[in-house]
């Protein structure tokens, strides 16, 4: 079982395949994700599993798992959702990346939606 270190930094490296996808260290124990560097993966850099990112979609229903809440600093009033777990808790890299794509739709300009899109 990897650990949640590992799993954030495999997220990590996915995230940046896509289209324009850069990082982005606002803080000292930050690596997130950004695009035209606007953030739409906040990657903690510790040994703790804990994201943010921006469901516009399908926030609600994640709003309704046990390690899901609103992000602080009014970030949760625009749909960002903060998952925070241990390590037997952490949704599989499917579903992460579904929430972590979900997020960049939101935040990438169309033309990038459109080239992931053109990926197939």
């Amino acid at each position: 079982m990897a650990s949640p270190r590992e799993i954030i930094d495999a997220l990590r490296q996915w995230g940046l395949t896509l289209p324009g996808a850069h990082l982005k260290a606002p803080w000292p124990d930050h690596s997130d994700l950004a695009v035209n560097d606007k953030t739409f993966a906040y990657l903690t850099t510790g040994d703790a599993f804990r994201m943010s990112v921006k469901l516009r979609y399908t926030g609600a229903m994640a709003l309704d798992l046990p390690f899901a809440r609103p992000t602080g600093y009014g970030l949760g009033k625009s749909g960002w959702v903060t998952f925070e777990c241990d390590a037997a808790a952490i949704p599989d890299m499917g579903q992460l990346r579904e929430w972590v794509e979900e997020s960049y739709r939101a935040q990438a300009p169309k033309r990038l939606v459109r080239e992931l899109d053109a990926r197939g």
